[in-house]
């Protein structure tokens, strides 16, 4: 999988995410974060919940159900999950996004 980030994206801290076959680059601030992902295997999201989450696609295909409605964003797309609000999905290998978390401490930083 060729790496899509630019080098000061690259320079960020590896977000430790528990999904097999991801890149992800996490930038932390005070109340959110933001994470540059890519991924090059398919993965399936179990349903969950946590605070607001909004995604920029920039490539490939992702298929979120949020509340009970099933969706499929692709590049140029944004999507956005309300706090609390139930949703799981399936990413496709070659998706890549930012998505921001509105919590500060939604994933950690690789050690």
């Amino acid at each position: 999988m060729e790496n899509i980030f630019p080098p000061p994206i690259k320079a960020l801290p590896e977000a430790d995410i528990p999904i097999d076959g991801i890149k992800a680059y996490l930038s932390q601030a005070a109340d959110h974060q933001l994470i540059f992902m890519q991924f090059e295997k398919d993965a399936d999201l179990p349903e969950h919940a946590h605070a607001a989450q909004v995604g920029f696609v920039l490539s490939g295909v992702i298929e979120l159900t949020i509340d009970g409605v099933k969706q499929q964003f692709g590049k140029g797309d944004i999507y956005s999950i309300p706090e609390g609000v139930l949703h799981s999905g399936k990413i496709h290998a070659g998706y890549s996004d930012i998505t921001f978390f509105a919590e500060a401490g939604r994933y950690t930083a690789k050690e």
